[in-house]
């Protein structure tokens, strides 16, 4: 079980340099959902299942949702 608790811990790291490293606002949200995500499961292999459940539904979903919304309401691409 240690080495599935290593994997979803080196996917959150690798979204979130991915979540910096992308020019697209929605492709960093979406990674940000993916990030969240993965936390949620790393929560879970971890055995904190409120701290799992928690981070899924605030940070992959409604934190997603409201993200998304703004982005489409503003403008998508960044000025760099």
């Amino acid at each position: 079980m240690e080495w599935l608790s290593t994997f979803f811990l080196v996917l959150v790291v690798v979204c979130a340099i991915a979540a910096l490293m992308v020019q697209d606002l929605l492709a960093a949200v979406i990674i940000f959902g993916a990030f969240s995500f993965f936390s949620a499961l790393y929560f879970a292999t971890l055995g904190a299942l409120d701290v799992a459940f928690t981070e899924a539904a605030v940070g992959a979903v409604i934190t997603t949702v409201f993200f998304v919304t703004a982005i489409f309401r503003t403008i998508r691409r960044s000025k760099t």
